[in-house]
């Protein structure tokens, strides 16, 4: 199905009144509901302000209902793989941390800790616990409160231990191919995931290796005690699981299927069935516990694996922060972001269609005739966004969409305009106080969003970096022009 350009194309002027209301809405909806806005609240808004649009589309400009709804369709359907793959995800996740392969890994993370190299290990922790988990928030909310408190204990800033914190999650939410922004960006994008990751890193690693040599310098230059937090931590954590390196088994094994470009549904797929073997030898009675009993043996660990991989699930450890890192949310878990991506697809359709997209992007051409200028366009657009609608998977739609046919003029391959959405929204979003990422890590770190701003290095390098990248020409392919 192609959609028809209208007759007459709104000016940016008309284009943006949508995207001013939907930050209207939101600004109050964020207000009102906090980081819950994502339960439900942010989708309501999407789908006025896509009412918004058609509204001004029929009545204004004469674009025809059937436009809008070949646009929306067509919008919906070149995000369903991602959909699954979402979903396969909140099950992958359970798996990994049932089976005892993410504990297994934070066992024996948190022991390389020591006051002087406090926060590189810090940093280093908490990129790959959101590496293995795909979530920065999960990470923050659970590791990162217990990393907070062991901080302050050895005497260091608060400011300094957030930022540690905020930029190895947000570099393993970045990288990861469990994380749904990553997912979210390759798919709008129309990049493959495995892609999209590989090409990533050409930006990510140096900007996450500046951020590693701060930390190191200033953990050096910092003189504190020793905690007795880290053990009691591991403890409690190895009472609860069995703690074996046999099932890092799963993690190489899932990269080397990643290494070898096997498709990512058939990878994420097999690594949930590796991990639930794990889950099924290793720990069979967290299985057991999370099926309740009056089933045969059989029955029980069928019942369990099943309500693992769907469903929450919880522990109970006697410490309140591993309470909090070893819940799971199964597929259910990941219902609210398809919601949230169903309605933002919905809009960005419903602009298509009308003609505002195209409209607002020809005032970006301007500064996109050359490859800096363009990669920096996109940049300021991702930041511009995260500041406007406040909300991160929103700012990622917007940007896809907004410059994906401008990238393809241009003859570049999808994979940058990914890469450079993500170095400009995905990272940046946790710096900003109103937007549901700031709020919601300020919250949880009990540490203000502008006390720990200067210190997430990582964030606030990575957006320069792609732009940096792009004026060395280092890696940037190029396509036939159409």
């Amino acid at each position: 199905m192609t959609v028809k350009k209208p007759a007459r194309t709104p000016s940016p002027l008309i284009s943006i009144l949508p995207i001013v209301a939907l930050i209207v809405l939101l600004f109050f909806t964020i207000r009102l509901l906090g980081s819950d806005a994502l339960g439900g609240g942010s989708q309501v808004c999407l789908l006025v302000a896509t009412a918004l649009c058609v509204l001004v589309g029929m009545a204004g400009y004469g674009v025809e209902w059937k436009e809008f709804d070949y646009a929306i369709i067509n919008n919906i359907a070149g995000v369903s793989t991602a959909l699954i793959i979402l979903l396969i995800i909140g099950s992958l996740s359970a798996a990994w941390m049932l089976s005892g392969v993410v504990p297994t890994l934070i066992y024996y993370g948190v022991q390389i800790i020591h006051p002087q190299f406090f926060l590189l290990s810090t940093c280093l922790i908490c990129a790959a616990i959101s590496v293995m988990t795909g979530s920065s928030w999960t990470t923050i909310a659970t590791i990162g409160i217990a990393l907070m408190g062991i901080g302050r204990a050895q005497g260091f800033d608060e400011g300094w231990i957030a930022g540690a914190i905020i930029s190895g999650a947000y570099f393993g939410d970045k990288v990861s191919p469990l994380s749904d922004t990553t997912v979210l960006a390759a798919s709008v994008t129309g990049t493959p995931l495995f892609t999209h990751i590989r090409y990533m890193l050409f930006t990510t690693l140096p900007s996450l290796t500046i951020a590693l040599v701060v930390f190191l310098v200033a953990g050096l230059l910092h003189e504190a005690g020793t905690s007795a937090e880290m053990v009691a931590f591991t403890d409690t954590l190895a009472g609860r699981f069995h703690i074996s390196l046999w099932v890092l088994v799963v993690p190489v094994l899932t990269g080397v299927m990643i290494a070898r470009k096997v498709p990512s549904i058939i990878t994420l797929f097999l690594s949930t069935a590796l991990a639930v073997g794990c889950m099924l030898v290793l720990q069979p009675e967290i299985v057991r516990e999370i099926a309740g009993e009056g089933l045969s043996e059989g029955y029980t660990l069928l019942k369990g694996t099943l309500m693992s991989l769907y469903g929450s699930t919880g522990l109970e450890t006697g410490n309140a922060e591993l309470n909090e890192l070893v819940a799971t949310r199964g597929m259910s878990g990941m219902l609210g972001t398809v919601w949230l991506i169903l309605c933002a697809m919905c809009l960005g359709g419903a602009m298509t269609a009308s003609g505002m997209l195209g409209s607002i992007t020809s005032m970006f051409v301007r500064f996109t005739h050359r490859l800096t200028g363009m990669v920096a366009s996109t940049v300021g657009c991702g930041l511009f966004l995260n500041l406007a609608t406040a909300d991160q998977y929103i700012s990622i739609i917007l940007t896809g969409n907004m410059f994906k046919d401008i990238y393809k003029r241009n003859g570049c391959e999808s994979r940058l305009l990914s890469r450079t959405t993500e170095d400009a929204v995905t990272v940046t979003s946790v710096l900003i106080p109103w937007n549901t990422c700031g709020m919601t890590q300020a919250t949880i770190l009990n540490v203000p969003t502008l006390t720990y701003l200067p210190y997430c290095f990582f964030n606030y390098i990575s957006p320069l970096m792609s732009i940096l990248v792009a004026a060395t020409g280092f890696r940037i392919y190029r396509t036939l022009k159409h």
